[in-house]
Order: structure tokens, then sequence, then C-alpha cells
């Protein structure tokens, strides 16, 4: 019987939902290892208040990777978010695997525990079990305090960042090293470079672990830039800066060449979001049609980028 190979992609939890979504129909040992350094929202106020590791990525990848008939209802409720009364906002699953984290005594065994009650087509590793925060420095030597700091700028003409770490200095999950080491393919993103991609190679013995392993690198490229992030941002340049955090180039790079309807651009320029293009591809860089435009977003289409990941070279 042929070994399953192994596949590990690495973000945070929105934008790693759309690939683990299509990549877990697939016969592969796939894993997610997720940024830990989450500081807004429901999880930010779980944190603040309870001192847990945040679990609203974990949570989404989770949700990503849960069966999608035998863990049907288990799934809609990790998934489930009070709209009205004084716990409006509150997420169930975030809920749930901070009582699980109280009940077992860790959060590592809290994610365990919710692997069992979503069937999980894979496995979800947070970067690390240590309580950090993620700070950035821009161009004018502003030095920005945590994730949400840095991921909602204050206004439109936000001086570019130049580097994030964090604060205290995180070890690797030696879960999520021993992941790494054994990897046929490590997938990076999509998902917010400077919030989500870049906090997971921030901690302590992730750069020893990538070089140590022989697994082929893959960016997947975000479809559109974002304000206060990656503002003017073309293909080159997520390359560039996720080329800077790792030990070796990477060894593809996938992006979306569908042109958006006009109505959808037009929403987004409001956001001040546009389309990361491309002007000279590289000869291992691999254009293609992954876009999705449900629900009125742009975003990528969990089948499609999940047909091309898997027919490049080494999977």
């Amino acid at each position: 019987m042929e070994k399953k190979k192994k596949v590990v992609v690495v973000g945070g939890g929105t934008g790693n939902f759309s690939v683990l979504t299509g990549l877990k129909k697939y016969p592969i040992d796939l894993a997610a290892i997720v940024s830990m350094s989450d500081s807004g929202g429901h999880s930010g106020k779980l944190r603040d208040e309870l001192g847990v590791l945040p679990p609203g990525d974990v949570r989404a990848c989770l949700v990503a990777l849960a069966d999608d008939e035998k863990a049907e209802i288990v799934r809609d409720l990790f998934n489930y978010r009070f709209e009205h009364g004084s716990q409006k906002g509150a997420n169930v699953g975030n809920l749930l695997l901070t009582a699980l984290s109280d009940i077992l005594g860790g959060f590592d065994k809290a994610v365990k525990a919710a692997h069992q009650l979503l069937d999980l087509r894979g496995r979800v590793i947070p970067v690390s079990l240590e309580k950090a925060h993620l700070l950035a420095e821009l161009t004018d030597g502003t030095i920005l305090f945590g994730e949400t700091a840095i991921d909602i700028p204050e206004n439109s003409r936000r001086p570019p960042i130049v580097r994030v770490w964090l604060q205290p200095k995180a070890k690797t999950n030696p879960e999520a090293v021993k992941a790494i080491r054994e990897a046929d393919m490590i997938i990076f993103g999509p998902g917010d470079l400077y919030t989500s991609i870049l906090p997971n190679l921030c901690t302590a013995g992730m750069f020893e672990a990538i070089k140590a392993s022989k697994a082929i690198l893959v960016g997947n490229v975000n479809i559109m830039t974002k304000r206060g992030e990656t503002d003017g941002f073309e293909v080159h340049d997520f390359v560039r800066v996720l080329e800077g955090a790792l030990p070796r180039p990477l060894t593809r790079v996938v992006y979306n060449t569908k042109r958006m309807p006009s109505p959808l651009l037009s929403k987004y320029k409001k956001e001040g979001a546009y389309p990361v293009h491309v002007e000279k591809p590289e000869k291992n860089w691999i254009g293609a049609d992954i876009l999705s435009t449900r629900g009125g977003l742009a975003r990528h289409h969990s089948d499609k980028i999940a047909k091309v990941i898997m027919s490049l070279p080494g999977v």
C-alpha cells in the first residue's frame, strides 16, 4: 500500500479554511499549523478575561476539516455565534475549546478532544502552546502592539510594515516541529501575511524545522491586498516577504489569474483592497483560475485551489 503524502498548511483560521476544505477530500495525511497570536473579537475577549490561548483560528480550521456528513450538527455547533443578548458575538466553538482546555488541563488536549468530536479529516496543530503577543515595526519606527492593532489600521495612510515578532518569544509546539520535519509539502497561506502567516514563522524552532525538512515549499498568494498590511503588493512582494522569513526559497508559487467582476472590484476598492497582480511571473510560479466570488466575497475556491496544489510535482 502506497504511503500517504504528508501535506502541512501554515497560516491562520480564516485564510486556511478554503484550502483545508478542498484538500481534505484527497487521500493525503493533512495537517494545519495555526497561529496563536489572535487578540481580536471573541478570541481576544476570552484571552483577556480568562488568560487562555486564543481559540478562534484553531476553531476555524477544526470546522474546515470536520467530516461534512458524520459530524454536521457538531460542526454547526462549533461555528454558531450568538446574535442577541448579553452573549452577542460569542462563538460556541471558542467557548467549548476554552472549557475543554480547563477540564482536560491544556489547550493541546482540548484540540485533540475536538478532533474526536468533529471526526476530522486531518489534524489541527497550534503553532505554540505559550502565550505571546504579536508586535510590528513600521517604516517610520512606530511599534504596534497586538494582532488587532496591526490588523486594523487607524487610518488609510499608515506606513508599511517592516517586520513582525512575538513578545515574549514563544517556543514552537513540538507536534508542529514534528509535522514540519516529516512533511512532503508545506503550504504557506492564503491569509493575512503579517498577522496570520508570518507569526507562525516567528516561533522559536520553526526556522530550524523548515530548514531540516525535505518538503517542497509552496506559497499560496492572496487574491486581494489588505489595507494597512499589503497595500500595493504584487505577487513578487508576497514572495519577497515570505522568503525573507524562510531558510530557503519557495519551490512553487500559486496565484490567481481570474478577472474579478466589476461590482465586486468596486466594493473592495471602498475598503482599500485591490487584486494582487503579477508583472513578470517566475518559472516556478503557477497562475490559475482559483477565484470564488460566492457570497459577494473574493476568496480562494476550495476545489480549484486543492486541484492545483495536488497537481504539483512531489504530491
